[in-house]
């Protein structure tokens, strides 16, 4: 058995026992599939995480920067009250109207807000908006400007909210002195601005499993 079918078997079976999809879940992901979103969704496994990292943060106002079919949204919504608030930045208006579909479905689009158009501008549209502050954050998105939205993160949460920042190690490449990619440039700056800010305090975790070699890092908001 090679290294890569063992993490795939273990992954699913811990979300065979911990974490299996429900219908709404199952049809979220085949929509995405069918309409040719990237397969890039968090696993389920994942998406269980995040639901229990909102839970523990008893979560009423949540940030996604990053929707794509909505799956991940879906694990997070459920976590909150009935009057709680989700909002979603997606990029493209396609994934987005997927992505709203597939929240509907689940019977989550009175909580979740999906806003269409590029993140750095819908951030100061909604720091504007003077909203409650965000007791989680979560950062899937284009990894280029991870920095800046780490940053936004901070204008929009209080002292004790969670920052969670995805494919945080690029199959290992965040720690290859030679990668200078643009995604690798913007993890690293991220990581560091994180280790660095005296309002924040983070760690990173490695993860192997259906999605390959990556890991996501976490940060709590200090003051």
């Amino acid at each position: 058995m090679s290294e890569s079918q063992l993490w795939d078997d273990v992954d699913f079976y811990f979300a065979a026992h911990l974490s299996p999809d429900d219908d709404d879940l199952q049809a979220a992901l085949r929509d995405s599939e069918a309409a040719g979103l990237p397969h890039i969704s968090v696993t389920a496994s994942e998406g269980k995480l995040l639901q229990l990292l909102a839970q523990i943060q008893g979560a009423r106002n949540i940030l996604e920067i990053g929707t794509l079919g909505g799956y991940s949204t879906i694990w997070m919504a459920r976590a909150l009250p009935s009057d709680g608030r989700l909002v979603s930045l997606e990029y493209s208006p396609k994934h987005a109207e997927v992505a709203t579909r597939n929240i509907a479905r689940a019977s989550l689009d009175k909580v979740v807000e999906v806003r269409v158009g590029p993140a750095l501008e819908s951030l100061p549209q909604l720091a504007d908006e003077n909203p409650a502050p965000f007791d989680l954050v979560f950062i899937d998105a284009d990894k280029v400007n991870n920095p800046d939205y780490v940053e936004w993160a901070l204008k929009l949460t209080r002292a004790g909210s969670l920052i969670i920042i995805d494919n945080v190690v690029r199959g290992g490449r965040v720690a290859d002195p030679d990668d200078t990619s643009p995604d690798v440039r913007g993890t690293r700056s991220a990581i560091e601005l994180i280790g660095t800010h005296p309002r924040l305090s983070g760690t990173a975790v490695q993860t192997v499993g259906s999605k390959g070699y990556d890991g996501f890092a976490l940060a709590r908001v200090l003051a």
